[in-house]
């Protein structure tokens, strides 16, 4: 049985700690950054919940699209590449699906409030 929370458990609290104990407090600037660090937070708790799964589907997208192995960074060069080079139609429905999908995954980490993002994946799982 594991008894410590986890590093999004610790995230939520520590955020939820500033906005409803710290902020409070203050004014100004201070209380500014302070909402500033409660968003990062939350924006790293996402990354921490959502991004391995992100990543996992972002390389196995581009390894069919492209035909090619490797990490992420030199797939993603080698799209760039390929793109630059014409040999992309940049009209292929496996490489609009594949920048639709990519796009959608970093607005879940980067900004899930966007109204586009929320009308875009509404009632689809995993909303964050």
């Amino acid at each position: 049985m594991r008894e410590q929370p986890t590093a999004v458990e610790l995230l939520d609290i520590v955020a939820e700690f500033l906005r409803a104990e710290v902020l409070p407090a203050l004014s100004g600037r201070t209380a500014f950054h302070t909402r500033v660090a409660a968003n990062v937070l939350d924006m790293v708790r996402r990354e921490v919940a959502l991004g391995p799964g992100a990543l996992v589907g972002e390389a196995e997208r581009l390894r069919s699209l492209l035909g090619s192995d490797g990490d992420v960074a030199d797939l993603n060069h080698e799209l760039c590449e390929r793109i630059a080079g014409g040999d992309v139609d940049l009209f292929d429905a496996d490489l609009l699906d594949h920048l639709w999908k990519t796009t959608i995954d970093t607005v879940a980490i980067d900004q899930p409030k966007y109204a586009t993002y929320r009308r875009a994946t509404a009632g689809e799982p995993g909303d964050a």
